[in-house]
């Protein structure tokens, strides 16, 4: 906890590059048009391993573009847990968390000529501005004026979009595990939602559709391939849903339980003699005699290993005792054993490709098994949601996509606090939770029953 509030501390006192919107607004008091004294429910970070649902001030306008959308569905998703363990920069107490919401707009400003009051929106959960270069591609992830972090620009050589509740390395703007939001530049980043799509299905075009998506499309999956997917979690799920739709002749899940056998139990009867799944738990790690998750991906395909790796984990979770020690004296801030099993378990020529977060630097990655055996490795960056929402939502609507295959709980705004260190020690199988507040619709037909936490 003290690391990430003294890495804030030391952005603050530095300052922002040239500043495009408000950011680091995470307490409304005192700014901006509003109810001067309205307050709302939201999940807020407390330090490491401690969140909160508390009262806060209710978010106002602030700047011209601003929309106030009163959130009628968020979740959690497993990025978030990054935030709870501290494995990212630049947090401070207080801060509103959550960047997957959707909801129904109840005031706009006066440059947010398209937003409706009263309308359905999903917001993205990255914030673009949709005129820099990378936003004019739809490439809105990189957006170059919606965060102006100087951390962020050195550590990785440029900038990348804002993001809602995500810390004060991407812009330091206040999440959607809230009553209601503040969105920036509105007109840009909310995307209407049909009446025939309910909020269950709706609310996760804000990432983890368009997430798992660019996975498959940016590594590139091709018909015939084989497809190891590194973490069976709600984006290594439907990457291997979206790996089915590119024709992919075998998908393998490297998870455990009981993330393996939730998506055994939701994949499509059709396709079950496409599905592999091994639990890295049963297996060896590293340079070992024993059986490990490389030998096993080199014995589902022929000896030589699969074509593609995607990694949908994340690079703070390290299986042996020396990325742990190096993690805790900060000589890493990730492990490369995901990334070392995905480089050596492909084939030679292979593709892979790094979807889950990793923060910073990471040791011992095996360059020499890249290089020598040409394994093309692809960093798929945080996915650009807007190329990819509104061709998804058609697919929603036509039934080509059920994004409910994932969503295995419904759950309350007051128990958002017990639901993240549920989701963490992966309590229940819980997978996808739809988190509904006092503004939610009427559950949608097929989705789970609401599960209470007292």
């Amino acid at each position: 906890m003290a690391t990430s509030q003294a890495a804030y501390a030391v952005e603050k006192a530095i300052g922002h590059g040239d500043e495009f919107l408000q950011q680091d607004v995470s307490d409304y008091k005192g700014e901006g048009e509003g109810e001067s004294n309205a307050t709302m429910k939201a999940l807020v970070w407390q330090g490491k391993q401690t969140v909160q649902v508390v009262d806060v001030p209710k978010p106002k306008i602030l700047e011209d573009r601003d929309v106030i959308l009163k959130v009628t569905g968020t979740t959690v998703c497993g990025s978030d847990l990054h935030l709870l363990h501290s494995a990212v920069a630049q947090m401070k107490k207080g801060d509103i968390l959550g960047h997957e919401f959707c909801g129904v707009v109840e005031q706009v400003g006066p440059g947010a000529k398209s937003i409706e009051v009263g309308k359905r929106y999903v917001a993205s959960f990255q914030i673009a501005c949709g005129d820099c270069f990378f936003c004019k591609q739809k490439l809105s992830s990189q957006c170059e004026k919606t965060n102006s972090n100087t951390t962020t620009k050195a550590m990785y050589g440029g900038r990348t979009a804002g993001i809602f509740g995500y810390s004060h390395l991407t812009g330091g703007f206040a999440g959607g595990q809230a009553e209601y939001v503040r969105v920036p530049l509105a007109d840009v980043n909310l995307l209407p939602i049909p009446d025939d799509v309910p909020d269950e299905k709706a609310l996760f075009l804000s990432d983890v559709l368009p997430t798992a998506y660019n996975a498959v499309k940016d590594t590139a999956v091709y018909p015939d391939d084989q497809v190891a997917i590194f973490g069976a979690g709600p984006i290594g799920q439907m990457a291997g849903a979206y790996a089915l739709g590119e024709g992919a002749a075998k998908i393998i899940f490297v998870d455990t339980e009981p993330r393996l056998s939730f998506v055994a139990g939701r994949w499509p009867a059709q396709h079950k003699d496409k599905l592999h799944l091994v639990d890295f738990k049963q297996l060896s790690f590293g340079i070992t005699s024993k059986e490990t998750v490389v030998s096993r991906l080199k014995e589902l395909c022929g000896g030589r290993g699969p074509d593609v790796a995607i990694e949908c984990a994340a690079g703070e979770y390290a299986k042996g005792w020396m990325h742990w020690l190096e993690m805790q004296l900060g000589a890493e801030t990730d492990t490369s054993e995901i990334l070392n099993e995905m480089v050596e378990g492909v084939r030679n020529y292979g593709r892979a490709g790094i979807t889950g977060v990793y923060v910073g630097y990471a040791n011992h990655f095996n360059i020499g098994s890249l290089m020598q055996r040409g394994i093309r490795l692809i960093g798929n960056g945080q996915a650009p949601v807007h190329k990819y929402w509104e061709e998804l939502l058609q697919k929603i609507r036509t039934g080509a996509l059920d994004p409910t295959q994932m969503l295995s709980h419904r759950v309350r705004m007051e128990d958002l606090d017990k639901v993240y260190y549920k989701f963490d020690a992966k309590d229940d199988s819980m997978q996808k939770v739809f988190v509904e507040t006092k503004f939610s619709f009427p559950q949608a037909k097929g989705t789970p029953e609401l599960t209470k936490y007292e």
